[in-house]
């Protein structure tokens, strides 16, 4: 931010009397709220400092810091004195009032969009520092940064005469559009370079899987082996790494034999792999079946990452942390988004959704589509009320995940209590409420 900026938004928001919130949403933004519509974002990037206006939106991240908890304490519902830019640089500072249960008193917040100082200093009236964004020492800067100590003044500075009449308003609005794509961008790069890690991944594991085919002559040939060997016992020298024989149709063979088994357990030792490799075989298909249905579940969501134009579509696949170790346990299992705060489970197939159906509680939420074979999905509520907003996004990723034509679909969602479970993940279900919603793309008629 230049200084002629700095000057428009210094005339700019000496139209407002009050601070009415005062909150950091990311590491380097803090917002303030003026009014009922607008928030303006302060982003303090080291280097890269600028203002935002944008409609009010929730923010769901809490930071708890010291900084945080007087920015708070001190700034939100303040009043405001005045707004000053402090020694002829790129440093705008409120004098504020604030009330407390016991008494009113005056502090100042500072923001300096000062290059690699970039900074947020709440300071008492006597410019002692009582908390920073960030603390700065004296082996980085003269003015040490800190709580506590008395904050030097810059050094001013001589500024041209010519300053530039901008609309800053205007420029906090592309201000806001450029934060919010660069922001995208970022996200958008983090989530896909994981998704599609795990999509090579599990690529690389189905590639590796040896065919059924294979497996089912493992098993033929140490059949064979095994019951060669019981045959010729007598034969078999000791310490052998190999027996030359006839196999029942009297063409030459020759079985390799294992190191360290006693030759009377040999017989047993190839029963054992050809049974192993009989069990692969039969269960082959389900594995590679479940790894399939891993991986078109993975493309859908690597489909939404890439096809979102809002944040707030990204955050759904940003993990969050759990504080509880056995929901961490159940979650490496299962697929888990997060809307508006909210733990949204979606079931990957059948064995999923007789899972979910186990593990969410009463008043936990359930959806599914109408009438048709989907995914079923959770909404964990811990008993409280669930905005229709997170319905809605919720039964939209029902409709993504579970079907491939577009169109227009029919979500149904009760508490869990009244959904009874049948055979094969089917259940029955009462009480339900509906929300509609579309899939885009090509829509296929029959």
């Amino acid at each position: 931010m230049n200084y002629s900026q700095l000057l428009a938004l210094q005339s700019y928001l000496k139209t407002f009397d009050t601070i009415y919130r005062a909150k950091r949403v990311d590491d380097n933004t803090v917002i303030l709220r003026f009014d009922k519509d607008y928030e303006y974002g302060f982003v303090m990037s080291r280097g890269n400092s600028s203002v935002y206006k944008a409609k009010q939106r929730t923010f769901l991240q809490n930071y708890n810091a010291p900084f945080d908890n007087l920015l708070e304490q001190l700034v939100t519902n303040s009043k405001i004195i005045s707004i000053d830019i402090v020694s002829n640089d790129r440093v705008l500072r409120f004098t504020l009032q604030t009330k407390n249960s016991y008494k009113t008193q005056t502090c100042y917040l500072q923001f300096e969009f000062t290059g690699k100082f970039t900074n947020i200093i709440i300071l008492n009236e006597d410019e002692i520092i009582i908390e920073a964004l960030r603390h700065i020492d004296s082996s980085k800067s003269f003015r040490v940064i800190r709580p506590n100590v008395k904050l030097l003044p810059l050094i001013p500075r001589v500024q041209k005469d010519d300053i530039l009449q901008i609309d800053i308003e205007n420029i906090m609005v592309q201000n806001y559009e450029n934060n919010q794509k660069s922001k995208i961008d970022n996200v958008k790069h983090k989530l896909l370079s994981s998704m599609l890690t795990k999509q090579k991944s599990l690529k690389n594991i189905l590639k590796s899987m040896p065919k059924i085919e294979e497996l089912e002559n493992e098993s033929r040939v140490n059949n064979l082996y095994g019951t060669i060997i019981l045959s010729n016992l007598n034969q078999i020298i000791p310490y052998s790494l190999k027996f030359d024989t006839f196999d029942f149709d009297g063409n030459p063979i020759s079985i390799p034999l294992p190191k360290n088994i006693n030759i009377n357990k040999m017989g047993n030792y190839f029963f054992n792999k050809a049974k192993k490799a009989k069990k692969r075989a039969l269960h082959m298909h389900i594995q590679k079946e479940n790894i399939n249905e891993k991986l078109d579940f993975l493309e859908t969501t690597i489909n939404l990452i890439q096809n979102a134009k809002e944040y707030e579509q990204l955050s759904y696949f940003i993990p969050q942390k759990s504080s509880q170790k056995k929901s961490k346990s159940v979650d490496e299992n299962l697929n888990v988004v997060w809307i508006e705060g909210y733990k949204v489970y979606i079931g990957r197939n059948q064995n999923e959704n007789k899972t979910l159906l186990e593990i969410s509680k009463s008043n936990d939420i359930w959806m599914h589509i109408r009438d048709v074979s989907s995914s079923h999905v959770i909404i964990k509520t811990d008993k409280q009320s669930v905005p229709d907003s997170v319905i809605k996004n919720a039964a939209h990723l029902c409709v993504e995940y579970s079907v491939k034509n577009a169109g227009d679909y029919v979500v149904d969602y009760t508490k869990r209590k009244f959904v009874k479970p049948g055979e094969d993940a089917n259940v029955f279900y009462t009480n339900y409420d509906s929300t509609y919603t579309r899939k885009e793309g090509i829509e296929i008629r029959t």
